[in-house]
């Protein structure tokens, strides 16, 4: 079957189909927000923050997500990744390694941009002063108690008409509370539900000024079906790209070999074409 991407074009009837809604990652570290990429990176055009900060980077691939789109829109911003870079019951425990991975790929890409933060969360929010964050990405423990505690210590850092995206809405096992959460907090008028990619809620602080995020937040139910099944497509696109990715380097030691073998004497040539 051939995938199609949703035809772009122009005007408000589209308005979340921008050429930006088309950016690919330039990382692909493993992670279950994969999907959420196109979206992420319509919403850092629409929104042109100044300061990014997200609970929970894990691997790197949301930070790096935002701050690709940053760098394409020359956007004068500053990422906040904030994590212990330990683990936890949810995403598992790791070694010093995921962070070191994570400090090359924003140093030598996004060394402008990108501020690693390590720490926990309670204890880093004193860094970050009251209404100076435009888009809050929460994204850490998933547990409601984890995620509430996460909304209500960090709500007061963003500023009025920005955004907070919260991740795993959709998941209600294994300990997950972030769909309790979303359904208190989210309104009519101020947030958006997409269900794919585990679920992301995007909400809105204050009164926005932005005409595009208007437009998302109250978009009636045809449009918002519209918008959800533009942006899983485009997700799943994605989606595809990093299962390539992955192929590839578990490939490197085959094609390894092969190249090898090829530059031995008297090796057979193979053209392709």
């Amino acid at each position: 079957m051939t995938w199609s991407a949703p035809r772009r074009a122009e005007g408000a009837a589209t308005f979340w189909l921008t050429p930006a809604s088309y950016w690919m990652p330039a990382h692909y570290p493993t992670s279950a927000w994969v999907t959420h990429a196109p979206f992420a990176s319509w919403l850092i055009d629409a929104l042109r923050p100044q300061s990014i900060a997200e609970l929970g980077t894990h691997m790197g691939y949301s930070c790096f997500v935002f701050a690709e789109a940053v760098k394409r829109l020359r956007l004068p911003t500053t990422v906040s990744a904030l994590d212990s870079w330990e683990g936890d019951d949810h995403a598992g425990f790791y070694g010093e390694d995921v962070f070191e991975e994570v400090q090359r790929i924003a140093e030598s890409d996004y060394p402008e941009s990108v501020k690693l933060v390590r720490g926990y969360f309670n204890d880093s929010r004193t860094l970050f002063a009251d209404a100076s964050i435009d888009l809050l990405h929460i994204d850490g423990r998933h547990a409601y108690a984890d995620a509430l505690e996460d909304y209500t210590q960090w709500l007061g850092t963003v500023r009025e008409g920005g955004v907070i995206l919260f991740h795993d809405i959709a998941e209600r096992d294994h300990g997950f509370g972030v769909w309790k959460l979303w359904d208190e907090i989210a309104e009519p008028g101020r947030s958006f539900t997409f269900h794919h990619g585990h679920g992301l809620g995007v909400l809105g602080v204050g009164n926005t000024s932005v005409e595009a995020l208007d437009q998302l937040f109250s978009a009636d139910e045809q449009t918002a079906d519209r918008i959800r099944g533009d942006f899983a497509a485009l997700g799943e696109r994605v989606s595809r790209q990093a299962w390539l990715e992955y192929s590839d380097a578990s490939w490197l030691p085959v094609r390894t070999r092969v190249n090898s073998v090829s530059a031995m004497p008297g090796a057979m040539s193979v053209t392709r074409t």
